[in-house]
């Protein structure tokens, strides 16, 4: 199946900025469908790439969007509801209107992203229930070549999981986590990104679901614990007990801003973990957290010693 053009929802987040980069080097056309292309001019200014203001919503734009390309990429995921978008409108509706869309114009190739323990009659978060609603419902289009990957957390330099609780642990002394005990495997975001360029015209890889992890499991206060330990700071992460880790999540869900909600306390009573890691399956030996992750802050560090030597010389 060679494919040479193709287009990507969510190609503007975090996983989607490090795949458009993978595949605009590897020499394949982009047409990147956003609601803000004045928010990402990054990506318009990658080789063969091209950005479109669409609302990936309306089920009237995804035909003329993909026509001419040769595979879609499904990115799209939301951590948190707002107003403006649902777990149901975002995970379960897009997909269904993806694969319509595909069949409408003729596309065969579809490469999608779900989540670890998506499961859309076990879920026990809305955010699970509603990505394996989605899953299931691409994974059902028999008439289209679909391969779907079920990560466990992303990390990478930009990420939000990581670079958000080293701002909370920058703080604060002590740190309160829900479900200390809950488990992940952190993958790289560049392995992510890789398993989707190796698929993507692998036709050994249609019809496949790949859970992909690193090559460690944390415990969730381990990991929190690490990122200060890489921050070099001494600080204080005290699991709570699951009844103040319920009230953690309804009172902080009630914030304008969201950093943990009763959706994520749902989902954090199931490990996130592989019981087969798909980057295996692939060929992609992955990177672990400690390779990447202290190299990163060390460098952050950096700049911000290089900054205030800055402003005290200005100041002399």
């Amino acid at each position: 199946m060679k494919i040479k053009k193709i287009c990507v929802l969510g190609g503007t987040g975090f996983v989607g900025r490090h795949l458009t980069t993978r595949l605009a080097n590897r020499g394949y056309s982009l047409r990147v469908l956003t609601r803000h292309p004045q928010r990402h001019r990054e990506v318009a200014v990658l080789p063969g790439a091209e950005l479109v203001e669409a609302d990936v919503h309306n089920p009237a734009v995804l035909p003329d969007q993909f026509r001419g390309c040769d595979a879609v990429i499904n990115l799209v995921g939301v951590l948190h509801e707002y107003s403006s978008q649902r777990f149901g409108a975002v995970h379960a509706e897009l997909p269904g209107k993806v694969v319509d869309a595909c069949r409408a114009t003729g596309i065969k190739r579809l490469l999608h992203m779900s989540a670890l323990g998506a499961d859309a009659a076990k879920g026990p978060s809305q955010y699970l229930s509603t990505k394996g609603s989605g899953e299931q419902a691409v994974m059902a289009a028999r008439d289209l070549a679909v391969t779907c990957f079920k990560p466990s957390i992303i990390f990478g330099p930009d990420d939000n999981f990581y670079n958000q609780f080293a701002t909370l642990l920058k703080l604060s002394p002590i740190l309160p986590v829900a479900c200390p005990n809950s488990r992940f495997a952190p993958v790289y975001v560049e392995d992510v990104a890789q398993a989707f360029e190796t698929a993507l015209e692998n036709d050994a890889t249609i019809g496949h679901r790949y859970e992909l992890c690193g090559p460690k499991v944390y415990a969730f206060k381990e990991l929190v614990e690490n990122v200060a330990r890489m921050l070099g700071l001494k600080r204080l992460v005290v699991g709570l007990p699951d009844g103040l880790a319920r009230l953690q999540g309804k009172i902080m869900g009630a914030l304008p801003i969201k950093i943990f909600s009763t959706d994520n306390y749902l989902s954090l009573q199931v490990d996130s973990v592989c019981s087969r890691n798909g980057l295996a399956e692939l060929g992609i030996t992955p990177h672990s957290v400690e390779s990447i992750m202290p190299m990163h802050f060390a460098a952050k560090r950096q700049r911000r010693r290089y900054d205030a030597l800055r402003q005290t010389a200005g100041r002399a």
